[in-house]
């Protein structure tokens, strides 16, 4: 989907919203697909343009794909190829999950260092390092990585940071080793653990999800395998944020609180009234004030993702905010476009100082990254006049009917071709 998002902001938020499922889940659970032979129903997946290049991918792979209305059905039986095309790599920075999943099921792997977003280095070292623990030998020639593995071996790996996709690639790797896995330092985000139950239900044993220590045993891959994937946190904390920075009240069904503890106590240091109910949040705010230090940080900190919205919803905050960035160096792209709307923000090497302001103005900007893109979306809902929002792929990367559910809150937002 692209195109130019026109945004005429100032006006309060009021309505419901349903949460769609992560995308952060569903990618590697549908590279877990393709690690075992089998037959598989995801249930509650987003419709996004990740999702499309990873079943692109499957497709390719030899998996059968099909949406079913909000579910997808993947039949990996008849994998017949190891390799995923260049092109096909660069869509999305996730597709490097594959890596494990297919020496699980092939004993080889031959692909291309990923694409994504331009938000600093995220080298691939972890996982081509954990592979070869395995057993892999690993080839790295410029961008093309082969992997080949006559015999997958079992043992323990640890990790020097809790990466999430280096996690989620062992444990899928580790789906063709012979004996068991263990991963020390694990990543412990909600996604991981998604990921894990699913193996679990799949076949596989494993247990110490979510501890930062998980252990897998390989079992007997599971048919017909039915899973939910989980409600998109960070989709959550950027409708909060919205609200936040527009004021008004609303209610986002299908929300699990219980992943965005972080977020939600920042919220509420903001001025944001919170009722947290199962599977649901309801939200009210008239005016925000400054949050004194926020810092980003691996599970359970506050997410390196919701960052960029929730700078965004204090740029009219009463007082001076300060978010520091840990996970990338580049994670700030997005404070020129928020300037140019009237934001008055300091960056100081990772730390990003925002002195708030009495109104935003909109402007014309380019969504630089996915996150990035979600804050510039916030500020022009919050700023006086219209705004205009291009490269808007990045954001519909990761925002499932964006449009559709803004306007549902009283948002003045559309779409136009350009």
């Amino acid at each position: 989907m692209v195109g130019i998002l026109r945004i005429h902001g100032g006006r309060p938020l009021q309505g419901s919203v349903v949460i769609s499922g992560a995308k952060n889940a569903v990618l590697p659970l549908l590279a877990a697909c393709v690690a075992q032979s089998g037959c598989y129903r995801l249930e509650h997946c987003p419709h996004l343009t990740d999702v499309d290049a990873t079943l692109d991918i499957l497709s390719h792979l030899g998996c059968r794909v099909r949406w079913d209305g909000d579910a997808i059905e993947v039949d990996s039986r008849s994998v017949n190829c190891a390799r995923i095309p260049r092109e096909k790599m660069r869509r999305l920075r996730s597709s490097v999950i594959f890596l494990g999943a297919l020496l699980a099921r092939c004993s080889r792997a031959k692909l291309w260092l990923p694409g994504g977003c331009c938000i600093g280095a995220r080298p691939i070292d972890l996982h081509l390092k954990a592979m070869r623990q395995l057993g892999a030998e690993v080839e790295l020639q410029g961008e093309e990585v082969r992997c080949t593995a006559m015999r997958l071996q079992g043992g323990t790996i640890v990790l020097p940071f809790p990466s999430v996709g280096a996690t989620e690639n062992i444990l899928l790797a580790a789906l063709g080793c012979k004996e068991g896995v263990t991963v020390l330092n694990a990543a412990k985000e909600p996604e991981v653990v998604s990921l894990a139950q699913f193996l679990r239900a799949a076949g596989a044993k494993v247990w110490g999800e979510g501890t930062g220590e998980i252990h897998l045993t390989p079992g007997t891959p599971g048919q017909d395998t039915v899973f939910s994937v989980m409600p998109d946190r960070i989709e959550t904390a950027t409708y909060l944020c919205a609200l936040a920075a527009c004021g008004g009240k609303i209610c986002l069904e299908g929300a699990e609180a219980k992943y965005l503890l972080p977020v939600l106590d920042a919220l509420r240091e903001a001025g944001v009234r919170l009722r947290v109910e199962q599977n649901r949040i309801e939200a009210k705010c008239r005016a925000t004030r400054a949050v004194k230090a926020l810092r980003t940080g691996p599970y359970p900190g506050f997410p390196t993702d919701a960052q960029a919205p929730m700078m965004a919803a204090l740029l009219r905050a009463q007082g001076i905010s300060c978010l520091e960035e840990t996970v990338f160096e580049h994670r700030f792209r997005h404070v020129k476009a928020l300037r140019d709307m009237g934001a008055n923000i300091d960056v100081l090497g990772q730390t990003a100082v925002i002195t708030g302001v009495r109104r935003l103005h909109g402007a014309d900007v380019a969504a630089t990254d996915l996150r990035g893109g979600a804050a510039m979306v916030i500020a022009a809902l919050g700023a006086e006049g219209m705004s205009q929002i291009r490269e808007t792929k990045h954001i519909f990367r990761g925002y499932d009917g964006l449009c559709q559910k803004l306007s549902g809150l009283g948002a003045r937002i559309c779409l136009q071709e350009g």
